[in-house]
């Protein structure tokens, strides 16, 4: 009696080629995972500029903290997108990937003292993106910078001046001065012993070269009415005191071309329709705070 049959022919035939259709579906899936992985790692490095501890760093910090750089100007100047530029800005965003999963890892995110720093970066991030929404649409024109120049203009006049000063408190300690000044007195000299104005004291009252209309009135006034080389006989009262007005010089105001000052009013008006858009929004907010005047 046979315990055990001999496998037929054709057993032998089916077994050989499910084997090999299970190796053939293996190997198959196997190059199907291999090639989705290699086609995946360049997209996350796509994605990605470096990884760090698992996580990665985006592509899109990195494209954002460049656009931040290129917009700030060094003397008027944008900086020039370069090579050696992008991998120190890569270099330093992992570095602060690294160092920021440091602190992570030491629990310094669940600190008070961050969470606060957290809503004040937060806060300012905001009032910024707010400026900057604000002066997209309420662009500043050139006529905008030109009535301002024609106003400026206007104001300085067609002379500066030169002139020297001694300012005192009183009325007769102005008068004494007059006197010394008629008796053949330094009026340099005079100044720098007499005036209490610090800012010209120490050069024998000198003011340099100014338009009337950096003056108060009252000082303006008297100073454009003497002639180069006198001073004024009659003490000059204003706001600060009393003074002795001496004229050095005149000349024609050599005031800059439209063209060579048009950006620094641009952004000064700018600055002022910003300034003024904030008080109305701090005059509209509803607070028991009392601010300042």
């Amino acid at each position: 009696m046979r315990l055990r049959s001999r496998p037929r022919k054709s057993d032998i035939h089916t077994h050989h080629y499910s084997l090999m259709k299970t190796f053939q579906s293996t190997a198959l899936k196997s190059a199907v995972l291999a090639v989705t992985l290699s086609l995946a790692a360049p997209l996350v490095m796509a994605q990605n500029i470096a990884i760090v501890n698992g996580k990665g760093v985006p592509k899109s910090r990195f494209d954002s903290t460049m656009a931040l750089i290129l917009k700030q100007k060094q003397n008027g100047q944008s900086p020039q997108r370069t090579p050696e530029l992008e991998a120190k800005v890569k270099e330093q965003l992992v570095l602060r990937e690294i160092f920021s999963q440091e602190a992570e890892r030491k629990g310094l995110a669940t600190t008070t003292d961050y969470k606060a720093q957290m809503e004040a970066a937060r806060q300012d991030i905001l009032i910024q993106a707010l400026r900057t929404d604000f002066e997209a649409k309420n662009p500043v024109s050139e006529a905008d910078a030109r009535a301002e120049y024609d106003k400026i203009k206007a104001q300085n006049g067609d002379k500066e001046y030169r002139a020297r000063h001694i300012l005192v408190e009183t009325e007769d300690q102005a008068k004494a001065i007059i006197a010394q000044l008629k008796s053949g007195a330094s009026f340099e000299d005079l100044a720098k012993k007499n005036s209490k104005d610090p800012g010209s004291a120490e050069n024998g009252g000198d003011l340099d070269w100014a338009a009337p209309g950096n003056y108060v009135p009252e000082f303006s006034q008297a100073m454009t009415q003497l002639e180069k080389g006198k001073y004024t006989e009659v003490p000059v009262k204003s706001q600060f005191g009393y003074h002795i007005i001496k004229l050095e010089d005149v000349r024609a105001t050599a005031f800059p071309a439209f063209d060579d000052v048009k950006g620094q009013l641009m952004q000064r008006q700018s600055q002022m329709k910003w300034a003024k858009y904030m008080d109305d929004v701090k005059k509209r907010a509803k607070t028991d705070f009392k601010f300042q005047e």
